[in-house]
């Protein structure tokens, strides 16, 4: 995958990434299972070295499997690690998935891309907000 909106093929999964101003939206269609969860995990995580907010698309994901799970920590914590804000849009397999594992409680899910953009639009706004009264007193 060379270029930045590319689609780069998975064994039955494709991985298409879109740059926007809040955040790279990084999409998987398909299957996810024990052939190309590796694969689709380090294609995944090499977005998170860009220290751009990430969405992690998953909504269009038809069936996944279990191992799946490892592939959501170490997203998480790669994450974490690079201080990278991080929202999952999540098909009902994938939430199935989650749900009762875990993870659960640590993925944060959003319900659509744009309400994953919205949520970090938020987020600058808050920070912002937060940090006005320092600057006006410095000024």
């Amino acid at each position: 995958m060379t270029a930045r909106n590319a689609t780069f093929e998975c064994g039955g999964a494709q991985i298409r990434s879109h740059t926007r101003h809040l955040a790279t939206v990084v999409a998987v269609h398909g299957d996810i299972n024990s052939d190309n969860v590796d694969t689709v995990s380090d294609r995944v995580r090499r977005f998170i070295l860009t220290k751009d907010r990430l969405v992690f698309d998953v909504s269009d994901v038809k069936a996944i499997g279990s191992e799946a799970l490892s592939m959501f920590r170490m997203i998480g914590e790669d994450c974490a690690a690079a201080a990278v804000d991080w929202a999952v849009v999540a098909s009902l397999p994938v939430r199935n998935l989650l749900r009762g594992s875990e993870y659960e409680a640590t993925v944060p899910l959003e319900g659509s891309v744009s309400s994953a953009l919205h949520h970090f639009a938020e987020a600058i706004d808050t920070r912002r907000e937060l940090l006005l009264p320092l600057v006006r007193k410095s000024a």
